[in-house]
């Protein structure tokens, strides 16, 4: 019997018998927290890792293929490190923890030495291999994108840096700001004065402070200062000194606003600009902002780009197949277009300008 994590234990079968473990827990009233309500917890890494997972006495016991039964023991054990630390286990930490130990990712992720953004609310952890790549960033940069599918915390991620400076005298502002373009209705078209014009497209922003400190802090914070959330046409002629500023939605900024933004960055300032290039909705022909930005800049000393994807998909797990049923939707459809296209070339005929779309 070798001993794992301190209350953890485990034997091996045989190898040409796959393999097959046993993992002792020697908490009994933390047990039931980890096994979940009829062993739904189990019965979901089941599914998810592809191996067969039973429970007796004290005593969890997983057998499949050795890689699979290896993924399986580290979720385990991730999630009753996390109960030791007096942490709650839900069906979110659930699917983070299967996300973690996936077999195609890094092999270091399921270990103690993961990234946390610490705020005075509790610390904020990843969930996903490629949050790991965006908070480590986020840590050793002072200018990042983060690009990818709505539900891979982007905006989350960014906003509890910005809070967890804020709070350690790292910086004295934090400047939120978005494009007021999502809905394709102007401002001046709503009811009420600016700010009721301007906090149903920054709802977001607001939502992820509340998560990170008291209401009533962001509110004295706002109130003073400290916390400032305003649309992107307010930036225009500042200079954001001591200051930790995102620009989310960045893919509904023009190239011209985009480079107004970035050039706003002040001495001691950090800059994080987060975006989904599928959800553009500029008018038709009208370029990404955040395109033009990846193509001009990535790869300069010192800016950070973080692409996330499917796979960091931290929300409902029918986000995840949604976003892949459109990706796979657009690759079919990129496909025929270049078929159609091969086949119109093959016949010697050119499509003029009065030509129809194929």
């Amino acid at each position: 019997m070798t001993q794992i994590a301190g209350s953890l234990a485990s034997t091996a079968a045989p190898a040409n018998a796959g393999k097959a473990i046993t993992v002792q827990f020697n908490d009994n009233m933390l047990l039931p927290l980890l096994l979940g309500d009829h062993d739904r917890h189990l019965v979901r890494i089941e599914q998810a890792l592809g191996v067969r997972l039973s429970c007796r006495g004290n005593r969890v016991a997983i057998a499949g293929d050795a890689a699979r039964v290896d993924a399986a023991q580290n979720a385990l054990q991730g999630l009753w490190r996390r109960l030791e630390r007096g942490e709650s286990v839900g069906r979110p930490d659930v699917e983070a923890a299967i996300r973690m130990v996936e077999l195609e990712t890094d092999p270091r992720l399921p270990l103690s030495d993961l990234p946390a953004i610490r705020t005075r609310k509790g610390a904020v952890g990843p969930r996903s291999a490629g949050q790991v790549a965006y908070m480590e960033a986020l840590a050793s940069h002072e200018m990042v994108f983060g690009v990818g599918p709505a539900g891979t915390g982007k905006t989350y991620l960014a906003v509890a840096q910005a809070v967890a400076m804020l709070q350690a005298g790292r910086v004295d502002r934090i400047v939120l700001s978005r494009p007021a373009v999502e809905a394709g209705e102007r401002l001046g078209f709503l009811p009420g004065d600016m700010k009721e014009k301007v906090d149903p497209y920054l709802r977001p922003l607001y939502d992820a402070l509340h998560d990170m400190m008291p209401a009533d802090q962001v509110i004295r914070r706002m109130t003073n200062g400290e916390i400032e959330v305003a649309p992107l046409a307010f930036m225009r002629g500042r200079t954001l000194a001591h200051s930790f500023a995102i620009l989310d939605e960045a893919q509904n900024t023009t190239a011209v606003q985009m480079k107004m933004f970035l050039t706003r960055m002040g001495e001691g300032s950090h800059m994080v600009i987060t975006g989904d290039l599928t959800q553009v909705d500029l008018p038709l022909g009208m370029r990404s902002g955040l395109t033009d930005a990846l193509e001009t800049l990535e790869g300069v000393q010192g800016i950070g780009v973080v692409r996330l994807n499917n796979r960091d998909v931290v929300r409902h797990p029918l986000v995840g197949r949604i976003v892949d049923a459109y990706d796979q939707r657009a690759a079919a459809e990129g496909d025929t277009r270049r078929e159609a296209g091969a086949r119109l070339g093959g016949s010697g005929l050119m499509a003029g300008p009065d030509a129809a779309p194929v």
